[in-house]
């Protein structure tokens, strides 16, 4: 295992006097919620590179998605967009090529970027002819791969290909370079009986001889207090085969952790190469997931629902030319998916399109106190049967989710300063209908503000 803590310290300060402009590397990984990084306080994680990131660059402790769901939150990154803007709800929808253009990809290959590509594309079929360098792969792709008569983790292939492109990146040309992980993403084609979170053998070592604790949220109690749509949810039937008995979840959770551990080894891969090629005191590096997970809370896995779990994720940036009293800063802001196009645009000193929705990071990246959001809406309405359409607001302390489609109307409303595991659902209690109603305000307010819907009906 590479293992590269300390890394970072002996940046010169030559990275702040280059005028060209800086290199981007974009790693996003697939389910990782907010909580599996030790920078975010998880002392059982073991994810030494990346947390050397974070110590020489900047954590934001509040990091949201727009909507919790892969094809949908990629759409949101790449446009920086609301889902009903972009309009992609589904799996097979792909990007338009004036789409494309207008991405971050497409604004920074027209303004002379290398332009490469690796992993889960996750936006239906990824364009054909438009990267530099194209490790791309359609759909969800396998954990295991085999080469040359002998299977390797698709984490370490991964990692391969992204020292194959920085070994041909050239000094006076930036680069971007998006790595796409399918880790921590469970095999959704596994049978009963086979590991859901299929992690690299070199790795089994790890957590062996812990025992995760059960989420606070858990129990039969708080399961039995859910609405029935949600006790017969898909979210209940994947915790039924992933999570269900204490040796199920010890090995299913362990086995997510040694997925995102694969991933802290590919990084310190990424930065040892960087700094091998003397590339690294002018490259931006961002860490960041594409939705969260539900790890048994509340009797439930997967995501698409507006909770915590679900739609906070984790955003490191890592910026060579920030002084030394810019660094290691934890930045309590609401962070967004569709902040991470126009982030990548501003610290290319580019403009980010106008249809761009998110906000540019880079004041915050520098430790500059400015006026920014503090209340943001969230939407997933992907068709399923058993996943129930929702939108919900989320601000510095409270949380509203309605259930758009239910009849009677279902909602639930948190104190998250008080209930940050939000296991007291207060919309009933009639000393908390004013915070009701002004959260339902904020929600019309906010979802009119986030645009039309770019379809009339969202794909059956």
């Amino acid at each position: 295992m590479v293992l590269v803590l300390g890394w970072l310290g002996g940046i010169s300060l030559a990275a702040q006097t280059k005028q060209h402009r800086p290199n981007l590397i974009f790693l996003l990984t697939d389910d990782q919620r907010w909580d599996t990084l030790g920078s975010y306080g998880n002392s059982l994680i073991h994810t030494p590179n990346i947390d050397a990131l974070a110590r020489d660059g900047v954590v934001f402790d509040n990091m949201f998605v727009t909507t919790s769901i892969c094809a949908p939150s990629r759409a949101s990154i790449l446009t920086g967009q609301y889902v009903r803007r972009h309009g992609i709800w589904d799996f097979q929808t792909e990007l338009t090529a004036a789409q494309l253009s207008r991405s971050y990809l497409g604004v920074l290959k027209k303004a002379g970027y290398k332009i490469g590509f690796i992993g889960k594309w996750g936006v239906g079929n990824p364009p054909a002819s438009f990267f530099d360098f194209d490790r791309t792969f359609p759909g969800q792709g396998q954990y295991f791969v085999a080469i040359e008569g002998k299977e390797h983790h698709l984490t370490s292939v991964m990692g391969d290909q992204a020292l194959e492109f920085l070994q041909s990146a050239e000094s006076d040309l930036p680069f971007c370079l998006s790595v796409s992980f399918k880790a921590a993403h469970v095999q959704d084609s596994y049978d009963l009986g086979e590991e859901p979170f299929p992690f690299d053998p070199d790795l089994t070592h790890l957590y062996q001889e812990i025992e995760i604790p059960l989420p606070t949220a858990s129990g039969p109690q708080l399961f039995e207090s859910l609405p029935p749509f949600l006790q017969n949810s898909e979210n209940r039937m994947r915790w039924a085969v992933r999570f269900w008995g204490p040796r199920r979840y010890q090995d299913s959770v362990k086995g997510y952790y040694r997925l995102v551990s694969g991933v802290d080894v590919v990084v310190g891969r990424i930065v040892e190469t960087l700094r091998a090629k003397g590339l690294l005191e002018n490259t931006v590096i961002i860490f960041t997931g594409d939705n969260g997970f539900f790890l048994g809370e509340f009797g439930l896995a997967g995501k698409w629902l507006p909770h915590e779990v679900s739609i906070r994720v984790p955003l490191v940036i890592f910026d060579p030319r920030l002084t030394s009293a810019q660094r290691n800063q934890h930045r309590s802001e609401l962070a967004l998916n569709i902040d991470l196009a126009p982030t990548m645009l501003g610290l290319a000193d580019l403009k980010p399109p106008d249809a761009m929705q998110g906000l540019n990071l880079s004041p915050l990246i520098k430790g500059e106190q400015i006026d920014w959001r503090e209340e943001f809406f969230y939407e997933h309405h992907y068709r399923h049967e058993r996943i129930p359409p929702t939108e919900a607001v989320r601000t510095g302390r409270w949380k509203y989710i309605r259930y758009v489609e239910t009849q009677p109307l279902y909602e639930e409303l948190y104190d998250l300063r008080e209930d940050p595991a939000e296991t007291k659902n207060l919309a009933n209690l009639p000393d908390y209908r004013p915070q009701l109603l002004k959260m339902r305000v904020k929600w019309m307010r906010l979802r009119e503000q986030a645009g039309s819907p770019a379809v009339t009906t969202v794909p059956g």
